[in-house]
Formats: C-alpha cells, sequence, structure tokens
C-alpha cells in the first residue's frame, strides 16, 4: 500500500511541475507512514516537508499543489482511496474505503507460512555468532537472554530475505581452559585426601566436584602418579569437554541449534593466529615494544593501543579474536554480527578496529550488546553470588517456567535496557503474563475453527480462501486487518534495527487487537455469510500469530 501511496504522489508532483504548479522537479526522499493517531488517515507523507527547499514554497502549498493534481485514476491498483486531506504543517493524509483492507485476509491466507516475509536482504550472507560461552561452567541467566536475542535475529534476518548462519565460538584454549583444569585437578586432589590450597581465582561451585569425581572415577589412580601440568591438561580437555556436551543440551532444550560450532583452538593448530600477526606486521599496524607485540589500534579510534603477544610469548584473546574474524569474512559472509554480554562493551573498539584493518569496512561488524537480567520472584529479587560458584542456571530456568515463557520474557524489552524477568509472572496462566496472552489467542481461534467445522460452516480448518470479505465493516475488524497488514513492515524494521523486540511488541498488539474484537462481537453467528468472512478473518489471525511466535523460537499452542 504504502509503495502505490508513494508512487500516486511522485505521478501527482510531477503533473504539478508540468502545469506549473510547482517550480522544480526534484523529489527527495519522503516517508510514507502510519499516524499514530486516529483522525489522520491510514497513511501520511511528509513529502510537502521535505520539498520545501527545493520548491521554494511554503509546505501546505506544495501539498495543495499536489494533492490538486491528483486524479480519481490515483486510486486504482486495488487501493480505494475515500478521501484525501491536508494538515498540520503540510502532511498529505490518505483515508482509504473499507474495501482497501479486505484483500490483506486473502493475502494472508494464501501466503500462509510466507505471509510477512521479506527480500529486502537481498540474499546477503549473514553470520550471527552468539552465546559463545566459555566451557567453564553451565550457562546461566544471562546466557539465556543472548541466546534469545540472537536466535531471534537470525530468525527474522532470513525472514527478510538475508542467508543467515548462526555460529558458537568456542573458547576451549588460553588461561580459562587451564584455569578450569586446575580448578579440578586441586578438587580432585583433595577429595584423594591431599592438603590443597585452593585459590580464589579457581572456578567455584558443586560442578566442579562433581566433575573431579567423574575423571577419577575414569581414570582411577593412574591420573593421581602423572606430573601436574599433565594431569591439569587432562582434567581441563576432560571438564571442558563435558561442559560443552551440557551447553549443547541446555540450548537445545532452549530451542537454541548452531549451524556450525567453530573452536578457537584450530586457530592455533592451522596456525591462522600466527599468520594473522604476522599480516599485520607486514602492514605496520603491528610493533613490538617492552618485549611484546602491540597492535595500533588508537590509529583506528580505539583509546589506546593493544597488546596481541606478551613479553612471556603468549598471545592475548584479542589475537585469536583478530584470526576468528578474518576467517569469517573469509568464509564469504557480507556482515558479521557478534551477540555480547554488556560487560564487553570496552573490546568493540578494538574489534572495529581488527575489522578495518583487514581492508574491510567497519559497517560490516556489528556488535549487539546485551544488558542484565534482574531475576525476581514475585517481585522480590532473587539472590546470586557467583563468587560463591552458586547461581541460576539457564536450565533451571527453563526447568521451572518452560521454553516458550522464558524466551518471550528475555525478548519482551530492549536489549539495550535492564530486563526484570519475573518467573512467577510467567507461570500464571493470565492476561498479565505476555507469553499466555499471545499464545492464547492462537489456541482461542483453533477452537472457533473446530466448532465451526463441527457445526458444518466450514469442511477444512485449514481452508485458503476468505469469504464474503466485505462484510468485515465493524471498526474492530478493520483494526484487526490493519494490524494484519502491517506485519511484513515490522519484520522489515526489526532485521533493519536487529531489534527482535519489535516482533514482540507487535504480538502484544495484534493479540490485544483480537482480544478487543473477540469480547465484542461474535465469530460464529446466525448469519452464514457473515460468519465465514469472520472465520476467515480469526484464521488469518492464528497464522500470523504463529509465524510472529515462530520468528522468537515460541510455539504456538492449538489448546492451552
Amino acid at each position: 500500500m504504502k509503495t502505490i501511496l508513494a508512487d500516486m504522489v511522485l505521478r501527482a508532483a510531477r503533473k504539478a511541475f508540468e502545469n506549473g504548479a510547482l517550480p522544480s522537479d526534484q523529489v527527495p526522499d519522503m516517508e510514507i507512514e502510519t499516524p499514530k493517531h486516529d483522525g489522520q488517515g491510514d497513511f501520511s507523507t511528509n513529502f510537502a516537508m521535505v520539498s520545501a527547499r527545493h520548491q521554494k514554497m511554503a509546505p501546505r502549498q506544495i501539498a495543495q499543489a499536489v494533492v490538486d493534481a491528483m486524479s480519481p485514476a490515483d486510486g486504482d491498483n486495488g487501493l480505494p482511496i475515500e478521501k484525501i486531506e491536508i494538515a498540520g504543517p503540510g502532511f498529505i493524509n490518505f483515508f482509504l474505503s473499507d474495501a482497501a483492507w479486505h484483500p490483506i485476509v486473502d493475502q494472508v491466507l494464501e501466503a500462509d507460512e510466507r505471509y510477512g516475509q521479506s527480500d529486502a536482504g537481498q540474499g546477503q550472507r549473514v553470520q550471527v555468532e552468539f552465546v559463545s560461552a566459555n566451557p567453564t561452567g553451565p550457562l546461566h541467566v544471562g546466557h539465556g537472554r543472548g541466546a534469545a536475542v540472537g536466535d531471534s535475529v537470525g530468525n527474522i534476518l532470513a525472514f527478510a530475505g538475508y542467508d543467515v548462519q548462526k555460529e558458537y565460538y568456542i573458547n576451549d584454549s588460553g588461561r580459562q581452559i587451564r584455569t578450569l583444569g586446575t580448578s579440578v585437578w586441586l578438587r580432585l586432589c583433595e577429595m584423594e585426601g591431599k592438603d590443597v590450597v585452593f585459590p580464589e581465582d579457581c572456578y567455584q561451585g558443586d560442578y566442579i566436584k562433581e566433575l573431579a569425581q567423574e575423571i577419577l572415577d575414569l581414570e582411577g589412580a593412574s591420573l593421581l602418579e602423572k606430573e601436574d601440568a599433565e594431569a591439569i591438561e587432562i582434567c581441563a580437555r576432560f571438564a571442558a569437554g563435558k561442559i560443552l556436551d551440557g551447553i549443547r543440551a541446555d540450548l537445545l532444550a532452549f530451542g537454541v541449534e548452531f549451524d556450525n560450532w567453530f573452536s578457537e583452538q584450530s586457530l592455533y593448530d592451522s596456525g591462522r593466529v600466527q599468520s594473522a600477526i604476522k599480516a599485520f606486521k607486514e602492514k605496520g599496524v603491528i610493533y613490538e615494544k617492552d618485549g611484546a607485540l602491540w597492535f595500533k589500534t588508537e590509529e583506528f579510534g580505539d583509546d589506546k593501543d593493544r597488546v596481541v603477544v606478551r613479553n612471556n610469548g603468549l598471545t592475548t584473546y584479542f589475537a585469536s579474536d583478530i584470526a576468528y574474524h578474518d576467517e569469517k569474512f573469509e568464509r564469504g559472509f557480507n556482515r558479521v554480527i557478534d551477540v555480547w554480554g554488556a560487560d564487553h562493551h570496552g573490546y568493540i573498539k578494538r574489534m572495529n578496529a581488527a575489522v578495518e584493518a583487514t581492508g574491510r569496512k567497519r559497517e560490516q561488524f556489528e556488535v549487539i550488546l546485551v544488558q542484565l537480567v534482574n531475576l525476581l520472584r514475585g517481585g522480590a529479587p532473587v539472590q546470586m553470588s557467583t563468587r560463591a560458584g552458586e547461581f541460576v542456571t539457564l536450565k533451571d530456568i527453563v526447568d521451572e517456567v518452560g521454553t516458550d515463557a522464558a524466551r518471550f520474557m528475555f525478548l519482551s524489552r530492549s536489549y539495550d535496557s535492564g530486563l526484570d524477568f519475573d518467573l512467577e509472572l510467567a507461570k500464571q496462566k493470565s492476561a498479565d503474563n505476555p507469553v499466555y496472552y499471545v499464545q492464547y489467542v492462537h489456541a482461542r481461534i483453533t477452537g472457533i475453527l473446530v466448532k465451526a467445522k463441527e457445526e458444518g460452516l466450514i469442511h477444512e480448518i485449514e481452508f485458503s480462501k476468505g469469504q464474503e470479505l466485505s462484510r468485515l465493516v465493524e471498526d474492530e475488524e478493520l483494526r484487526l486487518i490493519k494490524t494484519l497488514a502491517g506485519f511484513q513492515e515490522q519484520v522489515e524494521k526489526s532485521a533493519a534495527t536487529l531489534h527482535p523486540h519489535v516482533i514482540f511488541t507487535y504480538l502484544m498488539s495484534l493479540a490485544g487487537a483480537f482480544h478487543g474484537y473477540y469480547n465484542k462481537h461474535k465469530v460464529i453467528t446466525e448469519d452464514k455469510a457473515l460468519s465465514a468472512a469472520r472465520l476467515s478473518l480469526v484464521l488469518a489471525v492464528k497464522k500470523v500469530i504463529r509465524n510472529g511466535l515462530c520468528l522468537l523460537g515460541v510455539s504456538a499452542p492449538e489448546r492451552m
């Protein structure tokens, strides 16, 4: 509809120029928007305001010239226009007739699972890397929010026409893995009665003791006979493997599947880290100072230069990240999107520098920073002490409230804002619980369609063509149809901004429109033609609810 209206305005502007009503044929970029307030039409354009500089005229005069140049034929192409008004400083408001909206129902029914899809991405290859938690402990509630965001961003981009790959980067090399091995080894030694001083920087928590017992049962006394360094290495690899298996299982239960799992260690095994350092030295962006190797990140906008190889010869995490992101682009991705926790904010500038230093454009690399989650129970904070190794895991959340509620709640606010996640609210079967509020629409409509089939009003629940749609004239019916019409626009907005909560907000709006309609009007009435029209409408609502929930990784139940 917006495309048709934009064409109408452009044709009218050209006509106004040709007949002398406008002095210039220049056409700046304009917007066709849905007004926020009732009474301002179905769509509005700011064409007159953005044209004032070129036309050297008052915006209202420009708007009048454009409206005067519009002919009745401009309302053809299946878009009947009831009236056009000029408002405020020069907005042109379009009021469509009811008949303009009815075809939307057929479009939804015919497109079905494809309704809302877009080709905005034009097949551009995008990689979304998310979670990527160190395999040193189970996933916690913060990882859960990052997983929900990253997975949904990938789904939405794919639905909007991008070629998307989801990836998990396994940090299976470096200090944190050695610390994990040390933690397990020391707990194992404690179990065997040795006098052990457990350092504060080692990993706490009962899971370390459990891992120690597992490897002791597996390896037996032979492990105790080995040198500490060898034993720690064995413990590290065993523990990391077991924890990673748990992470995979927890993510699968959370509805997250990755296209690729990429090992940090493979970058060292293949020599890519050293190759990347060598290439940057040859470019003159890595230099030696105080026995260490430094990357000139300050030249690319960072606060200061960064170490890539310490003076003891050990590489930093930054070194492997440089090699990793270079490798991503070499795989042919046009854009690389990383989902990080908010505490990694200071790392963005150096990674921007690394990407730019390889010759790529800075805008090809984007970082989504996910803010913290405040876990509540009935409004009261849930105490979490990571220092003592006691924290609420993602598995704990999923086991208590379910995958659907967890994902929907994680996505209920923009990820750049903190989130209050109330466990008791997420379990409520009431309109106060957002996931129940939306899923109930899908289940409620399923029940309506089953009843209609039982009464012989429809032969197949999933019929494909709307009937008697001209009977849909109630304000609540038109509001529902207009909301359905906006789904693709919201998908494109969500893809463009990388904000999945846009879809959450849309679904809440659509559910609200349905509840408002259903509470006021019967779907199945004594008038069979009216019933057929309303059944078509609610089936269309059901399909869009399902499509939207699918993008967020949430199920659409048939009954609740």
